[in-house]
C-alpha cells in the first residue's frame, strides 16, 4: 500500500508542474498569460457547463477526465502556440514521450487508464474525443474575445487563420459553439480589426 501510495503522490507532485507551464493566451482580464493547470480547469468546467453542445454518444464524465489530464504533457514538453511555427511529427513525439514518463509515475493500472484517457483525446476519433477537443479550441477564442484580441494581436491572426487552425476542429465536435464563436469573431475583427 506504501509503494503505491508513494507512486501516486509522486505523479500528483510532478503533474503540480503544470501551474508553471505558460500559455500565451491570457486571462480575460488580460493581465497575465493564463498557465496550462488553469486551462485544463477551466475547461472541465466548459465541459460541465456546455454539456447540452455534445452529441448523444459523448460521455460528458470522460470528456471531463480527458480534459483535466489533456496538457499534462506540457510539463515536459511545453505549450505550442496553435498558431505558432513549429513540426507537428517533433511536437508529437515529445508529448508521446512525456506521457510514458509522466503517466508512468503511477502504480500500472492507473499508469495504462490514464494513458488511456489521454491516448483517446489525443486520436480525436470518439464522438466525446471530438467534443473535448472542440472545448479545447474553443476556449482560447472565448478568451482573447474577453480580453481585446489577446494572442490574436501578438501573432497578427487573420479570421481566416483562426476559421483554418481552430474553427474545423470546434466544428467537429460541436458545431453550434463553432457557429457562435465565428459570429463573435467576425463582429469583433469587424470592430476591431477592419
Amino acid at each position: 500500500m506504501t509503494a503505491r501510495l508513494d507512486q501516486q503522490v509522486a505523479f500528483l507532485n510532478e503533474a503540480d508542474k503544470l501551474k508553471s507551464v505558460l500559455r500565451v493566451t491570457t486571462l480575460g482580464d488580460g493581465s497575465r498569460r493564463e498557465n496550462s493547470a488553469e486551462h485544463s480547469w477551466h475547461l472541465a468546467l466548459y465541459a460541465m457547463v456546455l454539456a447540452d453542445q455534445a452529441g448523444p454518444d459523448v460521455d460528458i464524465g470522460r470528456v471531463i477526465l480527458m480534459l483535466i489530464l489533456h496538457d499534462v504533457v506540457e510539463i515536459d514538453a511545453g505549450d505550442t502556440p496553435v498558431y505558432g511555427t513549429f513540426d507537428p511529427a517533433e511536437v508529437a513525439a515529445r508529448e508521446q514521450a512525456a506521457a510514458t514518463r509522466i503517466f508512468g509515475l503511477l502504480p500500472a493500472d492507473q499508469a495504462a487508464a490514464f494513458r488511456a484517457i489521454w491516448d483517446e483525446f489525443e486520436a480525436a476519433q470518439t464522438p466525446t474525443a471530438q467534443f473535448a477537443k472542440s472545448l479545447d479550441r474553443f476556449q482560447p477564442p472565448m478568451q482573447n474575445l474577453m480580453s481585446g484580441g489577446g494572442s490574436w494581436i501578438s501573432y497578427g491572426v487573420s479570421q481566416d487563420q483562426i476559421a483554418a487552425k481552430v474553427g474545423a476542429k470546434i466544428a467537429i465536435g460541436a458545431p453550434g459553439l463553432w457557429d457562435f464563436a465565428r459570429t463573435k469573431i467576425a463582429a469583433f475583427f469587424a470592430k476591431h480589426i477592419a
